[in-house]
């Protein structure tokens, strides 16, 4: 149910926001990535304005999620410590109660009765 609110409340309106820039802006375009020549037609490309806006927000997603990958860098890292020693712990104690229980049921055959 929260998911469909998400889905409504913002999905829905960048979507409209995007088809709007999609139909206002397609005219072509030329991006030259040459700066000393520009009308170098090998390091430039021609595409509809709104191509160039689509993927200027996807490699921001992208560096955006990078950026807070190796940003939590360090708690992924004190995460994957704490998980091996709760492993190891939860190992010991289960040594430890292995250990008690043969030693109850030792005494348990060695009482007089």
């Amino acid at each position: 149910m929260f998911k469909k609110i998400i889905n409504i409340v913002i999905l829905a309106p960048i979507a409209i926001v995007l088809i709007v820039l999609s139909v206002a802006n397609r005219q072509p375009v030329r991006l030259a990535l040459n700066p000393f020549r520009p009308e170098d037609s090998v390091l430039s490309m021609t595409a509809p304005f709104f191509v160039y806006l689509f993927l200027a927000l996807i490699l921001g997603a992208i560096l955006g999620a990078a950026a807070t990958w190796i940003g939590q860098h360090k708690y992924r890292k004190r995460a994957r410590i704490e998980a091996s020693e709760a492993v190891k712990w939860h190992t010991e104690a289960d040594k430890h109660k292995a250990r008690a229980e043969t030693l109850h049921a030792q005494s348990l055959l060695s009482a007089p009765k």
